[in-house]
């Protein structure tokens, strides 16, 4: 197979963007624009909400670019990785290293100069607990790896909440936690059915140290936890009955494919069924809290 050493063609912007995983750093921003919408009971500042998009935009896609650069050798081994443009040659290691590290130096002084010096350590922060901590360490020494690296992927709500406050409160701290109990079950589901391949790189995810039915039963109690947690928004009072409803529709959801997933171990496909439904479940929660956020406004406007 082709390597970064042996570039078979020029990179293409298309090359570049696949270095930012995209569709990742999309979900990402999705839950920190969210985040900057909650923290505020009206319409948060126009120009704190662009700088602190495209700062924490930046600052993710370089975490990205990292964990390709820092990743080359498994992904050249998996299926699911070898045509990333590493792997194949398209762009040499150092182009690559080198655009990380621009991201993430542009990213980070952006949300220092045009946002405030909490986001931007928060980010920062992020960025190495990612980029480094997970992708250079965890991932490599333990099958607990998702579960400690997840706060680093959970930050995004909480960053975005900083950016409009300047301060980590209650809310922030919430978001924080749905997505750090729903980053395992989401991304175990995807380890399950790459197994072979993980244990193959010598990459201890759980279904390779403790087997299939061990990770399921962690899946379906993960995803107990993630419902509860889910509930709370409501009972803090920082949401609503459609957040409320919205959660447990979709909480029920995530608990029948979880159940599923331990009633039918020989179904192949419902591993990356219930992975892809596990991305669809945080759009749409986080969707739903904002269309709760902002209709309860205007019900306590009209009252």
């Amino acid at each position: 197979m082709p390597n970064s050493t042996s570039l078979t063609c020029d990179p293409t912007i298309s090359d570049f963007l696949t270095l930012c995983k995209i569709k990742v750093v999309a979900l990402i921003m999705l839950t920190a624009v969210v985040g900057m919408f909650l923290a505020v009971p009206g319409l948060p500042p126009l120009h704190l909400v662009v700088m602190a998009s495209i700062g924490i935009a930046f600052a993710s896609s370089s975490a990205a670019v990292f964990n390709h650069v820092i990743d080359q050798k498994i992904d050249n081994e998996m299926s699911r990785t070898e045509n990333r443009p590493l792997p194949e040659g398209k762009i040499s290691t150092q182009t690559a290293l080198t655009f990380g590290i621009i991201l993430g130096v542009v990213g980070i002084g952006i949300l220092l100069i045009g946002v405030n010096v909490l986001t931007a350590v928060l980010t920062l922060l992020a960025l190495i607990g990612y980029a480094v901590f997970y992708t250079m360490y965890l991932k490599r020494a333990t099958p607990q790896n998702i579960v400690i690296g997840g706060a680093a992927g959970a930050a995004p709500p909480l960053l975005g909440w900083a950016a409009i406050t300047n301060s980590i409160e209650l809310g922030a701290l919430l978001l924080f936690a749905i997505i750090f109990i729903w980053t395992p079950p989401h991304f175990w589901a995807l380890a399950i059915h790459r197994q072979k391949e993980y244990a193959k790189v010598n990459i201890p995810m759980l279904p390779v140290t403790h087997g299939h039915h061990f990770t399921r039963i962690q899946i379906l109690l993960y995803t107990i936890l993630l419902v509860i947690v889910t509930i709370m928004p409501y009972l803090v009072g920082m949401s609503g009955l459609i957040y409320l409803v919205g959660a447990l529709l979709l909480g029920g959801g995530f608990l029948y494919y979880a159940i599923q997933l331990v009633r039918q171990p020989d179904n192949k496909k419902l591993p990356m069924k219930t992975f892809g439904y596990s991305i669809n479940y945080l759009m749409i929660l986080f969707v739903v809290l904002l269309v709760d956020h902002y209709y309860s406004i205007s019900l306590f406007n009209l009252m």
